[in-house]
């Protein structure tokens, strides 16, 4: 029973990360202004004891057809293991943007996060989820913005360790500001592609990414080719 059940969770799993891609491309038939862009990701994190975790998220977003760098992220974090299946996490992060044309902003966000695993063990086909709340100012701009960001993300594993990777994120808006955060859905992020160990500790996560940022013009959507560089120490 319990295998069933499993197996119907990652199912349904499966289904929503479909589904996320195609809504977050559902707007095709919109207006929208499109990029073809490279993000680099570096997550590194190292364990100080059984259930305490330091992570560090760096990443370089290229922007114009992967010409100029177009956004740069710093995010450190500390994790808490609640227990074999749950993880508490609380973080900043420094974002700095360089719009073409237009003025670079810097931004700094809290953020407070649980990870959870709802189906699977790690080996086989699993199913996690993640539920982020943040806090996000702009310098020079009056107003903090309040978003909640959740992720809901499968893998499988394919052959030689590696591992099948989809996911799919919605980011909702719980408050407007003047500098321009929306109420609502803003923003939907989907993700596929394959995870690849290197070494014990280094495994890398190549793959294709499709945003999709919804606004009262033309919707913003990228297709990123990314990459995930993640260490452990």
């Amino acid at each position: 029973m319990a295998l069933l059940i499993q197996g119907r969770g990652l199912r349904a799993a499966l289904g929503l990360t479909l589904a996320g891609f195609a809504l977050a491309s559902a707007g095709a038939a919109r207006a929208s202004d499109e990029d073809g862009q490279l993000w680099s990701i570096v997550n590194a994190s190292r364990a100080i004891n059984d259930k305490t975790t330091l992570n560090l998220d760096t990443q370089a977003r290229f922007t114009n057809d992967a010409s100029r760098l177009g956004q740069t992220i710093i995010r450190p974090s500390i994790g808490w293991r609640l227990d074999g299946a749950k993880t508490a996490s609380l973080g900043y992060a420094y974002v700095q943007t360089r719009p073409q044309g237009r003025p670079t902003t810097h931004e700094h966000r809290g953020w407070q996060q649980l990870s959870f695993r709802i189906a699977g063990d790690g080996k086989g086909a699993t199913l996690t989820g993640r539920t982020r709340l943040e806090q996000r100012w702009v310098e020079g701009r009056d107003g903090a913005g309040w978003c909640i960001r959740q992720q809901v993300r499968v893998t499988t594993p394919l052959k030689d360790g590696v591992r099948g990777v989809a996911w799919t994120e919605a980011f909702v808006g719980l408050n407007e500001t003047q500098w321009g955060q929306r109420d609502g859905l803003h923003l939907w992020r989907s993700f596929a592609g394959v995870s690849v160990p290197l070494s014990k500790t280094v495994t890398l996560e190549p793959g294709y990414l499709h945003q999709r940022a919804y606004r009262t013009g033309p919707d913003a959507v990228t297709h990123a080719a990314a990459v995930w560089i993640n260490l452990q120490f």
